[in-house]
C-alpha cells in the first residue's frame, strides 16, 4: 500500500525484455535504505517486487498484464520514473490510499501554467472516466493528485511547484501515456452497491457506454432496502 507522495526519481539502468514480460534494473540509491528483499516499490504508480537489492538500486519483473495494463512498457534505458516505498503503519499519510494497480493509461493531451501552478489535462476511456469526480483523489504515474475538472473524457489536475519539482510529471509530453489509478474507495461502493456486478473490464465498458444512466442495479428503491434511505 502507498499514499501517492513520490520519495525520489530513479533511473532506469538496464531493460530485458522476454516473450511477454520484462525485468527492469533501477537505479536511486536515495531510497534504498532500509529496503529488504521482497519488499515492494512503487514505479511510475505500479507496484514492483524487489528480487533483488543493491546499495544503489533495485531489480524487479514485469509480468505481462503488467505490461498490457500501464506504461512500464514504453521505459528506455535512462528514463526517468517515479518512485515511492510501501508506507509505514504509522506513519504520516500524505495522500490518499494508493494501491499500486494500474487501472489502465491515460493519454497527456496538454500543458497550461496559471501563475505558480501548471495544469494537466488527460484523457481517458470510459472505465477510467467512470470513476473520475471533481475534487475527488487520482494517482497519475504513482502521484496522489486532486481532479480539478471533468469534461465528459479527460480531466485535469493542477500541480504545485513542489510536485512539478518532485516528480517526472512535467517531463511527459503531449501524447504521452500516464499510468491511472482510480480511488479505490469508488470502486468498492460500486462493487458492494451494484447487484450482479462480477467486475471485469469488459463489463465496466459495457456499462459506462449506458448514457444517462447510473450504475447497473443501483436505483432508490435499492439504497431504501438496504437502509441507505
Amino acid at each position: 500500500m502507498f499514499t501517492g507522495i513520490i520519495e525520489a526519481i530513479g533511473e532506469i539502468k538496464n531493460i530485458r525484455h522476454s516473450a511477454k514480460s520484462a525485468e527492469l534494473q533501477v537505479a536511486c540509491s536515495s531510497i534504498m535504505e532500509g529496503v529488504s528483499l521482497g519488499d515492494s516499490i512503487a514505479v511510475n504508480g505500479v507496484c514492483l517486487t524487489a528480487r533483488d537489492i543493491r546499495p544503489d538500486g533495485f531489480t524487479a519483473d514485469v509480468m505481462a498484464e503488467t505490461l498490457r495494463r500501464s506504461s512500464l512498457g514504453e521505459l528506455k534505458v535512462g528514463s526517468r520514473v517515479n518512485l515511492e516505498r510501501a508506507m509505514q503503519l504509522g506513519g504520516r499519510f500524505g495522500g490518499h490510499i494508493v494501491s499500486g494497480h494500474i487501472d489502465g493509461t491515460g493519454t497527456v493531451t496538454g500543458f497550461q501554467r496559471e501563475d505558480v501552478a501548471v495544469w494537466v489535462k488527460i484523457s481517458a476511456p470510459p472505465r477510467i472516466m467512470r470513476y473520475i469526480i471533481e475534487k475527488g483523489s487520482v494517482a497519475l504515474d504513482g502521484v496522489s493528485l486532486t481532479v480539478a475538472k471533468v469534461d465528459a473524457d479527460s480531466f485535469q489536475v493542477s500541480l504545485i511547484p513542489h510536485t512539478a519539482k518532485e516528480t517526472i510529471l512535467l517531463e511527459k509530453k503531449v501524447g504521452s501515456l500516464i499510468n491511472i489509478e482510480n480511488d479505490i474507495v469508488g470502486k468498492y461502493v460500486e462493487k458492494l452497491l451494484t447487484p450482479g456486478n462480477v467486475g471485469g473490464e469488459g463489463a465496466q465498458d459495457k456499462e459506462a457506454s449506458s448514457a444517462g444512466q447510473g450504475s447497473p442495479g443501483l436505483s432508490m428503491e435499492f439504497l431504501a432496502e438496504h437502509g441507505f434511505l
